[in-house]
């Protein structure tokens, strides 16, 4: 067994026998059905059977499965700062996380769209446990990031993961998606988790630990979504959370989670890339005089490029006004836009729970709380 063999997707050498393991599956007849409804059975096998590369696969197929989800379930996805990235060129993109499935699927259908390189992409084992659904991700090209370990377990995966992300990043010129920290973003608040850092840090071969970080080239990327298709699913944790209670996860929810995210009504979508961080971490180095400090201006730093970049919806908006009882923001929204999002809320919230409510509005209000931080971005 090869050192990345737990944790790698597919080889192109291995995508056509995979992809003859799951033809007749019938989760591939119902993906393959929604992506080409036109298209004969016969006619889609016959084209994955002459499959042979992970790209081939991604832009011949879940491409089209990409443009099918923006079209039943999107009002359109739209795009800025990809002016910024060159062609074939590896990045490190360091995302907030809304969505299991659609925050890497959208960003790599715009990368592919643009002329540029493809990411591998960090996933929790705990979401591909389904054959099927781990057999996909490879095809996707997605890498475990394992879950439930012991400490000392933790350790050698993340190290493991690290020099892996290094490989794909250095010596495969491979672009990298990661999620800011562990888990979507439940009560609108994107943070970077320092942890991941250090994670990405213990791959480096230099002696300044920022040298390697110039070196992967992090890009932060910012994802919104007018409305977030998982958001009532979202609330469970957040209920528990609020009651300090220790919140399990129902059997299958994970997998209810990703059809949700795919299926459920997003209107607008808007991904942002910022520009590679480079001058910053020299002024990083130049005023944090220790390595944890560093890391932890790092993460920051990625903060300000995610949240000053991130696009307000008028659904956050009329959530900030509905929260503090105020019209600051009316002028960035309609009476109609307004009612729909008042009506999601009834049909989806029990008005009699506060705490839900609460927590409901917030996912919404919060990141024009957290923009106003950067009062020239509204």
């Amino acid at each position: 067994m090869q050192k990345f063999d737990a944790i790698r997707p597919f080889y192109d050498s291995e995508v056509n026998e995979a992809l003859q393991n799951v033809i007749h599956h019938p989760m591939m007849k119902a993906l393959m059905n929604f992506s080409f409804p036109d298209v004969e059975d016969d006619v889609w096998k016959e084209q994955l059977k002459k499959t042979h590369s992970i790209r081939d696969f991604q832009c011949n197929f879940i491409y089209q499965s990409v443009q099918k989800i923006l079209e039943k379930s999107s009002e359109g996805l739209t795009t800025s700062g990809f002016e910024h990235l060159e062609k074939n060129t590896s990045y490190l993109f360091i995302s907030n996380h809304r969505d299991i499935l659609l925050d890497t699927t959208l960003l790599n259908a715009a990368l592919f769209e643009h002329g540029f390189v493809m990411t591998a992409s960090a996933i929790g084992d705990n979401l591909v446990k389904k054959t099927f659904l781990s057999i996909l991700a490879k095809l996707n090209r997605n890498f475990l990031v394992l879950r439930g370990l012991t400490p000392r377990e933790m350790l050698q995966s993340s190290k493991l993961l690290s020099e892996y992300i290094g490989q794909l990043l250095l010596h495969e010129n491979r672009s990298v998606w990661i999620a800011q920290r562990e888990g979507r973003t439940k009560d609108g608040n994107d943070a970077t988790n320092p942890g991941v850092l250090k994670m990405l840090g213990m791959a480096s071969d230099e002696n300044n630990l920022m040298d390697y970080f110039k070196k992967i080239k992090i890009v932060p990327v910012s994802i919104s979504y007018e409305y977030d298709p998982t958001d009532v699913l979202k609330m469970p944790q957040l209920m528990a959370e609020a009651n300090n209670e220790i919140y399990i996860k129902e059997k299958n929810e994970d997998f209810m989670t990703i059809l949700s995210g795919v299926m459920g009504q997003k209107k607008r979508i808007h991904i942002h890339v910022d520009k590679v961080l480079d001058t910053e971490i020299d002024t990083i180095v130049t005023e944090n005089d220790n390595s944890n400090k560093q890391v932890q201006a790092l993460a920051q730093v990625i903060d300000d490029a995610i949240l000053s970049n991130y696009k307000l919806w008028p659904t956050n908006y009329i959530a900030y006004d509905i929260v503090n009882k105020t019209n600051t923001y009316s002028h960035l929204y309609t009476e109609n836009e307004k009612s729909l999002f008042e009506r999601r809320l009834e049909m989806r919230i029990d008005h009699d729970n506060p705490v839900a409510l609460e927590g409901f509005l917030a996912m919404y209000a919060n990141p024009v709380v957290n923009k106003l931080k950067y009062t020239h971005a509204l």
